[in-house]
């Protein structure tokens, strides 16, 4: 049985399972369903057309689900899905989709980290094991995929993309695509090199990161198009995951991938 503090407010038909805990002035609207284990702390809110996983804590402060900031909405019905395990801290916002992007869901993934002050946007989709830090705004309709890190007060160009693994220094801002498994950041934001330290610490050996290393290399300092360094990585480079990520990446991007930082910065194998 839920365990709901006397001061919150919630809707009679907002589904909460066992042992989720509702603070004081927290409020919880109708068409809501809440996993098990979930805490929403005090002075949280969540509004209507809301899905929440296991596990999950949303702290004071925090609005999930409000409608999007987006005048195609016209009031239809729309959502927010978050995974499992996911903390949304201090006066985060996370807004509804919208029927006209064609998604009208807003994702968020399992294992994944909302700092304060973080925006989320209509249609965007967070992957698992992310980490958005304090007052990154994400504009609609972006893509982030799993255990990408944003640092703090970047903000992010509506539709971009974010690849897998990479990481965005604080205080920048984003208006091309971030390749998987990239460290990037200055401004204007450039490529910096490999994120090395990140995937250390997931288990990537050391031949793996020095084979995307040298991929990016390819791509980005040996003088090539993108065309041209795209036939290259595809045929000098024996068939591997992180190839095929960067590839698939690459080609499907509309915005085009983030230019390249000077050549001496480049990241570098330790």
């Amino acid at each position: 049985m839920a365990k709901i503090h006397p001061l919150a407010t919630v809707h009679p038909g907002a589904k909460l399972a066992e042992n989720v805990e509702v603070g004081p002035y927290a409020y919880i609207d109708d068409n809501v369903e809440i996993g098990e284990g979930t805490k929403i702390l005090p002075h949280a809110t969540i509004f209507p057309y809301v899905r929440i996983g296991k596990n999950c804590s949303v702290f004071p402060g925090a609005v999930v689900g409000a409608i999007p900031q987006d005048l195609k909405f016209d009031g239809e019905v729309t959502y927010v899905e978050i995974g499992d395990r996911v903390n949304i801290r201090e006066c985060a916002t996370i807004n509804r989709g919208t029927k006209a992007s064609g998604k009208g869901v807003t994702r968020i993934g399992s294992d994944t980290l909302i700092m304060s002050y973080v925006h989320v946007a209509h249609d965007c989709n967070v992957g698992n094991h992310c980490i958005l830090v304090s007052y990154v705004g994400i504009a609609g309709e972006t893509d982030v995929d799993d255990w990408a890190i944003i640092g703090g007060g970047t903000k992010v160009h509506q539709f971009t993309k974010i690849g897998a693994h990479a990481m965005i220094g604080g205080g920048c801002a984003v208006n091309k695509d971030i390749p998987p498994y990239s460290l990037c950041g200055r401004l204007p934001i450039c490529y910096a090199g490999v994120n090395i330290v990140g995937l250390r610490r997931r288990g990537f050996d050391s031949d793996v990161i020095r084979n995307i290393k040298d991929i990016y290399d390819v791509l980005y300092y040996q003088g090539y198009n993108f065309s041209d360094a795209v036939a290259r990585i595809e045929e000098g480079f024996a068939d591997s995951e992180e190839k095929r990520v960067i590839l698939n990446f690459v080609r499907a991007s509309k915005r085009g991938i983030v230019r390249a930082g000077d050549q001496h910065e480049k990241g570098g194998i330790e």
